[in-house]
């Protein structure tokens, strides 16, 4: 059995035909794979508009530094996501607070946001965690009510479904979607991000700071300028994506439909043949809401068991099947406990989620075989 990692791209040769048009053409960067890769991210989520960007965090920072908050105000977003959820805040000196999970759905627990009354906050980004989509009605209904300004984090979500049938990104409930197109995502770019939004003012910043905060268009000191005149209106940065990457994404997003009923089909039979095992947790999926299924993570009762997780992942290691932890809750990392004074015990949820979560094999070209190995493979080593 090839080795199993808990995530893999596919590439075929469309993909590799479509990316060796670009490299045999003028353009490898700035050209016109750019705006398609961008009018089909919007067709596909039904958002008005699309930048994209060089990566995830990328999208995430642009996203924050296009709201312009005043600095050292707060912006709230869950434990349970990988560091770039919340340090997109801090690049843009926006003070980050957490929520903790709602321990079914792994996603923030709303239910805890009434409770937040300070005025400092300015913003929430929900995480749609494994490609679960956040209940992002009442979010942003708490959110509106409360003045907070809504990025929705969907680095694993590209392909969910809201349980009314809008899409992931189709911007319904916020002011911004992220997207990340990392390898072991849904589609991938190589590296690779983008933004959606229904705000055009808010698009015309992302497309200005995502290259170096400059333009040609609407400039402010030459209303007669040179062919060649430029002007530099903010401080951006050069988050570009290449045609090279653009026409990868291309050909990834006719797949993701296909991407996304493999993974599923997986999913239910993981969720089949683990459902009934007392020290493992299935993911929960809630009713009306469809998952892309980026991850899929399982919940071990590791003080039931005869095995600890490191051992548990190191056995299983050695039959060629990789595992993986998502994540670390981002309040426990050393730099956020130094700068802003979290500690453990401060989201329980989160804490007790992390001890026992363990990412297993799911991506669309593991065959049959292979998932059955996983399956067999895990069952061996709970079963008493």
């Amino acid at each position: 059995m090839d080795f199993l990692s808990y995530g893999k791209q596919w590439i075929d040769n469309e993909d590799i035909t479509e990316v060796e048009k670009v490299l045999k053409s003028p353009f490898l960067t700035q050209g016109p794979k750019v705006t398609e890769f961008e009018k089909a991210l919007c067709n596909y989520t039904g958002a008005n508009y699309c930048v994209v960007v060089s990566n995830g965090t990328a999208a995430l920072h642009l996203a924050v530094a296009a709201l312009d908050i005043e600095k050292n105000k707060k912006g709230i977003t869950s434990p349970i996501t990988f560091a770039a959820s919340s340090n997109c805040m801090i690049y843009n000196n926006v003070n980050p607070l957490f929520v903790d999970i709602n321990p079914k759905t792994y996603n923030l627990d709303y239910s805890k946001l009434e409770e937040i009354d300070d005025p400092e906050v300015k913003l929430i980004i929900p995480v749609h965690f494994a490609g679960q989509p956040c209940n992002m009605d009442q979010i942003t209904k708490i959110a509106n009510n409360k003045n907070w300004f809504i990025i929705e984090d969907a680095s694993h979500a590209i392909g969910s479904k809201y349980k009314d049938g809008s899409m992931v990104g189709s911007n319904k409930y916020s002011d911004m979607t992220t997207f990340s197109f990392h390898p072991v995502k849904t589609i991938t770019t190589g590296e690779g991000g983008a933004i959606t939004t229904n705000d055009k003012e808010l698009y015309k910043k992302l497309i200005i700071l995502r290259n170096h905060g400059i333009t040609k268009n609407k400039l402010e000191h030459n209303t007669n300028p040179e062919t060649w005149y430029y002007e530099m209106q903010k401080l951006g940065f050069n988050y570009r994506l290449t045609d090279i990457q653009c026409a990868l994404g291309i050909s990834q997003l006719k797949k993701l439909n296909m991407f996304i009923k493999r993974r599923r089909e997986i999913v239910k039979k993981y969720n089949n043949d683990f459902k009934d095992e007392k020290f493992i947790t299935i993911p929960f999926e809630e009713r009306g809401y469809c998952s892309a299924f980026h991850l899929y993570v399982l919940q071990f009762d590791f003080s039931k068991l005869n095995k600890n997780r490191n051992e548990m992942m190191n056995i299983l290691k050695k039959k060629n099947i990789g595992t993986q932890v998502h994540y670390i809750p981002v309040h426990i990392h050393p730099y956020y406990q130094k700068k802003f004074g979290f500690k453990l015990g401060d989201f329980p949820c989160a804490e007790k989620y992390y001890e026992q979560a363990l990412s297993i094999p799911l991506y669309p070209k593991m065959n049959n075989e292979e998932v059955q190995y996983v399956i067999d493979n895990i069952l061996s080593l709970v079963s008493k």
